[in-house]
């Protein structure tokens, strides 16, 4: 069984796979050594370990070369967080999905809002652009399509309405091409069970504080979770404090 295979295979309703996000070849040794069963970069982690901010800044050429270095040093299954392929052009898109094919990615997270704004591409065009990037993943990568309609509401304002739209956007996606539905942002249990129990593709969940637990979330059918920025988040806090108290003492 090839790796792409091995980690579609993970994404069980109910027993979710969890990817603890990692930034480099480093940090994918010790996730890898800590007994996880897959790798997954995130695009804010990779982009702040290397001077940049998150949101496509990050010069392509040093993803691929990250994405490279990563499965050098792993024997896992490597997925990787393209964001929004680098372009709105379906043939950028197509581009970007060949590259980190090539340099080792067996899944890739792709999103649909145009980054940069505070927009959505509609339904339409961004199904253009997941039909895209699944004809570029050549090696039956796990394409993993996000949306950030949750992201640009407020936690109260997530409600059946935007649920629904959620939903709709689940099933266009699943039609163009993608694997699975990333809802980063959604945290209300009874939201969380219907998108499970109504989306055609495996459901991931985004661990941020106001989230349920994982067991939790396995019982509500959600079949993959991911930590984000989370962990390079609380490193940089804890490395900020002792540089501080190394930096001041006496």
């Amino acid at each position: 069984m090839n790796f792409a295979q091995q980690f579609k295979n993970l994404h069980i309703k109910g027993n979710p796979v969890i990817l603890f996000n990692i930034w480099d070849a480093g940090t994918a040794k010790i996730v890898e050594k800590s007994g996880a069963k897959a790798i997954a970069t995130g695009s804010a982690p990779v982009a702040y370990a290397n001077g940049f901010a998150d949101g496509e800044v990050m010069p392509l050429d040093l993803v691929i070369a990250n994405i490279k270095r990563i499965c050098l040093a792993t024997n896992l299954p490597l997925t990787v967080d393209l964001e929004g392929g680098y372009g709105a052009d379906v043939n950028i898109v197509a581009e970007t999905v060949s590259r980190a094919i090539e340099a080792g990615a067996i899944g890739f997270n792709f999103e649909d809002q145009i980054v940069g704004t505070t927009q959505l591409y509609d339904i339409a065009l961004q199904s253009d652009r997941i039909k895209a990037a699944r004809k570029a993943a050549t090696n039956g990568a796990f394409l993993n399509s996000r949306t950030d309609l949750f992201l640009k509401a407020a936690p109260q304002a997530h409600n059946d309405e935007l649920l629904n739209a959620s939903i709709e956007r689940a099933k266009a996606y699943e039609q163009a091409g993608a694997d699975g539905f990333f809802a980063p942002g959604l945290a209300d249990e009874q939201l969380i069970k219907r998108l499970c129990e109504q989306s055609p593709i495996p459901v991931n969940i985004l661990a941020l504080p106001n989230v349920p637990k994982i067991k939790t979330l396995a019982k509500l059918g959600v079949s993959r979770v991911s930590y984000g920025p989370i962990p390079y988040r609380k490193m940089a806090s804890w490395f900020e404090q002792i540089a501080k108290e190394a930096l001041h003492q006496g």
